[in-house]
């Protein structure tokens, strides 16, 4: 069978990809199986504990044999463990599932950016992922609708509904999705396995400590890891447990979360295309301020979120935060792309982005959910706001630079380093 064109193939993935919601997710989680804040928090660090562990590793196998191919598998592991998490109860089973649905994502982190960056060039991918975020929105809106009306029967049902759609898009890559951009080292030039697995990872890792903008956008994403983990995990317990939901009719917590999360997709969508001609305008700086304007935004919408104790002012600063992050994201995933210029290393790189927002999220949230235990959500969701103030220090300073720093443009690319490619 003939493949899809690439933009076509991302398009249709960002569209199926949004449609699993963790809003059901969460819900399931506090009403029916009951977890603790220490529970919802360790599932997380189990999660990013295993991203971290096989970030990098994952990441190398989609430079060194085939973007597809570790796509394929992450797609249809995702899916299978997001299944089972909605048939099994028990706490630590669940934790486990979701370190093992982090060990299947890892081979879609770097590898999904990697694969549309080649097939569409680092020039044009950034309209790409601006128009995805766009088609994300439409799929994360069709999917909440469903899944949130199936939810409001069973929340079971709905958790392995989300799981499905995901193996879905693991075998309709097996049979739609183009590889012509990736190029495999031809084969007298291949080591045996482990060699030459060994041999891009360090030239990816080389590549990334000679780019400064590179190593800027990786500590960025160690702070925001630390600060994501709390508010990941408990707003949805803030909200049941410490602020209360509108007192408007009787609509059940998953109709309110399913309700919220629809404003901020409306937003989002209408945002994005805004935000697609401002950069259109603003070039290559205007990634830069815009992804400090969105995260300076998160940090103060997350603390307000954090103390106040109205029900409203909470909601807007929900969706507040929700509509920064999704602005933000394919802002940070076009700036980091851009930087590098070496296809053959372009999926472990962005991997190593990957694990320090997996570091971040594995050190920070035991610490988050022990202060959640011991002081209070609030507490918990004030401090991770508070950490994201170095990363707006990181990206003060890229402003500084005009988004990149012209040094780095004639760098070598990482061929040229002692043991690159």
């Amino acid at each position: 069978m003939k493949r899809l064109e690439a933009t076509r193939v991302y398009y249709g993935l960002e569209l199926l990809l949004s449609m699993p919601t963790w809003v059901v997710v969460s819900i399931y989680l506090v009403r029916e199986l009951h977890l603790s804040p220490l529970e919802l928090v360790l599932m997380g660090t189990a999660m990013e504990g295993a991203v971290f562990l096989f970030e990098i590793p994952t990441g190398v196998v989609a430079d060194t044999y085939s973007r597809r191919l570790s796509l394929i598998i992450g797609f249809v592991g995702m899916g299978v463990t997001w299944m089972l998490v909605g048939v099994f109860s028990t706490p630590w089973v669940i934790i486990l599932l979701w370190a093992v649905w982090g060990l299947a994502y890892t081979f879609t982190s770097g590898a999904y950016q990697a694969w549309i960056t080649d097939e569409v060039g680092a020039d044009k991918v950034g309209r790409v992922f601006l128009r995805g975020a766009r088609v994300g929105y439409i799929g994360a809106f069709a999917g909440l609708v469903a899944l949130v009306a199936l939810g409001t029967e069973s929340l079971r049902a709905a958790v392995v509904a989300g799981g499905a759609v995901t193996l879905l898009c693991g075998l309709a890559c097996i049979v739609f999705m183009p590889e012509t951009g990736f190029r495999r080292r031809p084969r007298a030039e291949r080591a045996h396995a482990l060699a030459e697995l060994a041999q891009t990872a360090r030239s990816g890792a080389r590549y990334a400590r000679a780019q400064r903008v590179v190593m800027l956008l990786i500590a960025v994403q160690l702070f925001m890891g630390m600060s994501a983990e709390a508010f990941d995990r408990l707003k949805e317990a803030h909200f049941l447990r410490d602020i209360g939901l509108p007192s408007v009719g009787h609509l059940s917590p998953v109709v309110w979360f399913g309700i919220f999360a629809l404003v901020a997709m409306v937003f989002g969508f209408v945002a994005v295309g805004r935000l697609m001609k401002r950069l259109e305008r603003a070039g290559r700086g205007g990634v830069a301020r815009w992804l400090f304007v969105f995260t300076a935004a998160e940090m103060a919408a997350v603390l307000v979120f954090a103390l106040t104790g109205s029900t409203w002012v909470a909601v807007a600063t929900l969706l507040a935060i929700l509509l920064a992050r999704g602005l933000a994201n394919p802002l940070y995933d076009t700036w980091l792309n851009e930087q590098i210029t070496d296809s053959s290393v372009r999926a472990t790189v962005i991997s190593i982005s990957g694990q320090a927002n997996a570091i971040g999220q594995a050190g920070g949230g035991p610490v988050l959910g022990a202060i959640g235990n011991v002081w209070g959500l609030g507490a918990a969701l004030s401090a991770g706001g508070l950490l994201i103030a170095p990363a707006l220090g990181l990206y003060a300073r890229a402003i500084g630079r005009q988004g990149r720093e012209p040094e780095l443009d004639d760098l070598p690319p990482a061929e040229a380093y002692p043991g690159g490619v």
